[in-house]
């Protein structure tokens, strides 16, 4: 799926002292924005490094410094190894197995890890917070796998992989996506590897970047999608005949929840002015009391889901103010051990968003299934077909949604209740945060598949009610598709890289047209499409 960029998003995010932004995260983990540390963040760094090199020659044990690590805490390190201590911890915890993890979700956990650095909270050297900084501003992307973590501890094994390709060792993706011998990537770029000291390995691991970056890119593709699936309804209501009464503001503030609101106010501004809509606006002749709940009820779906959203984004932000270590340098320069690396407030969240995305698209499959049933289409042909019988329409589209939400549904199942003891049962109880991540992206791309078969299926309805013309904003998302032009781009249609999506007519090879449609949603050429003709939606 095509994502791009913002006109507003930042070319370079200076990373400091402070949290980032969910936009500078998203900037440089999928659209490639150079990194700065800050002077406060270079000041800051030196001054925790300094509290480590005071206890790195201290006979007393210091978890992290002087002692192993996990179950083996208790064994005490002779000064000369510890040094050896920290490239054996990258090492062994580089144990990643499985598919490859895509590079913005690795771009995104390195981002993190370097913010957590430059708290001057985790007592690393300022050399080896900017060879985090080099390798994402060259465009190098360490090899990490899906499978190694359970969220607590911190992400071990990604992190490991992250941490093994600053040392110069691994695999990785260079510039051009190819893989290579991360030495060789680092030795083309001009960078040198780092040879960690006393804590830095800890330090590289021991943190919750993984899950929180993908959470982060997930929230800014929800929050598009759910703007799109407002539209898609929109369009769906308006195709079936359906009134917009009931989302009024009055109606709605009767149970003041504010994404219902919200919801409502994107749906009166998609149907404004549709001579659809008001050819059948006399009561006389039209005798139906009231919609089906799949279109009735959408702002109440689609708002729950958007105060769903806002809930996550409150502990996003939380979690980006945060500097996850252990042990970790305090404010007043002691060194201390705590439980900040569980993943839980990260977990939960995950797993609720999954919740929202399967209903979401359930939602969205039974209002496209009205359009294909000639006794709830109100007047359409069987499947918006265009000669039944010999053509099917959009019969399979719809298989092809409801497969989705049943993988859906099955991925709304949390990982978060899950917990299996690791570590010789020191690390007890875990948060299995990256899982939930995980399914979180998938749950995400297929909502992002069953919006577009509804905004295709709704738009072919749309056409066939012709000559009767749709509300301005739907003819505008209609007209997208059709040409393969956002509205407002003086890009040609090869410069916007859409193919046209053809009207109503014969069966058609139809999984390409499904394609376009799924990247135009994800990429939020739907949402400015209707954008160009109501102004800014919610």
């Amino acid at each position: 799926m095509s994502r791009t960029a913002s006109p507003d998003a930042p070319s370079t995010v200076l990373v400091s002292t402070g949290p980032l932004a969910p936009d500078e995260v998203v900037a440089v983990a999928r659209h490639g924005a150079r990194v700065e540390l800050s002077d406060e963040a270079t000041e800051g760094i030196a001054a925790s490094r300094a509290v480590i090199e005071a206890l790195a020659e201290d006979p007393v044990p210091h978890y992290g410094i002087s002692t192993g690590f996990g179950a083996l805490a208790t064994k005490h390190i002779p000064t000369e190894m510890r040094a050896q201590l920290q490239r054996s911890l990258v090492r062994s915890h580089a144990a990643g197995s499985g598919p490859e993890v895509e590079r913005e979700v690795v771009r995104a956990t390195m981002l993190l890890r370097l913010s957590t650095l430059a708290t001057g909270r985790t007592g690393v050297r300022l050399e080896t917070a900017q060879a985090y900084a080099a390798l994402l501003n060259a465009g190098i992307t360490p090899v990490v796998h899906e499978y190694g973590s359970l969220g607590c501890s911190g992400d071990l094994a990604p992190l490991a992989h992250c941490a093994l390709a600053v040392m110069g060792e691994g695999l990785v993706r260079d510039a051009d996506g190819a893989v290579v011998e991360a030495a060789e990537a680092l030795a083309a770029a001009g960078i040198e590897p780092v040879r960690l000291a006393e804590k830095e390995g800890l330090a590289l691991i021991n943190g919750t970047d993984g899950m929180l970056g993908m959470l982060v890119l997930a929230l800014a593709d929800l929050g598009t999608l759910l703007s799109s699936a407002d539209i898609a309804a929109a369009m769906s209501v308006e195709g079936q005949l359906g009134t917009d009464d009931v989302f009024a503001a009055d109606l709605q503030a009767l149970r003041p929840h504010p994404g219902q609101a919200l919801s409502a106010e994107n749906l009166r501004k998609v149907m404004a002015d549709s001579p659809i809509r008001d050819s059948h606006r006399d009561p006389e002749a039209c005798t139906r009391v009231q919609d089906a709940y799949s279109l009735r009820c959408s702002p109440q779906v689609h708002g729950a889901a958007r105060d769903t959203l806002e809930h996550c984004t409150t502990v996003a932000g939380r979690e980006l103010a945060a500097a996850v270590d252990n042990p970790v340098v305090t404010l007043d320069g002691r060194v201390e051990s705590n439980g900040n690396f569980h993943g839980a407030p990260v977990a939960y969240v995950l797993d609720f968003l999954a919740i929202v995305a399967a209903d979401v698209a359930s939602i969205s499959e039974r209002r496209t299934d009205r359009f294909l049933d000639v006794a709830r289409n109100h007047g359409l042909n069987p499947f918006l077909a265009d000669d039944p019988g010999v053509d099917s329409g959009h019969m399979i589209a719809q298989y092809t949604q409801a497969a989705i939400v049943s993988e859906l549904k099955r991925l709304a199942n949390p990982a978060s209740v899950d917990s299996i003891p690791s570590s010789a049962m020191q690390e007890d109880h875990v948060s299995m945060g990256w899982s939930a991540a995980r399914k979180l992206l998938r749950s995400i791309d297929g909502l992002t598949r069953v919006i577009a078969v509804e905004v295709l299926t709704a738009a072919r309805a749309l056409d066939l009610r012709a000559p009767l013309k749709p509300a301005p904003a739907s003819a505008a998302v209609v007209r997208l598709l059709r040409t393969g032009v956002v509205p407002g781009a003086e890009q040609d249609i090869e410069g916007t890289g859409y193919e046209p999506v053809p009207g109503p007519g014969p069966d058609r090879f139809l999984a390409p047209e499904i394609e376009t449609v799924v990247d135009l949603v994800a990429d939020g050429a739907v949402r400015r499409a209707a954008e160009s003709v109501t102004g800014p939606l919610h």
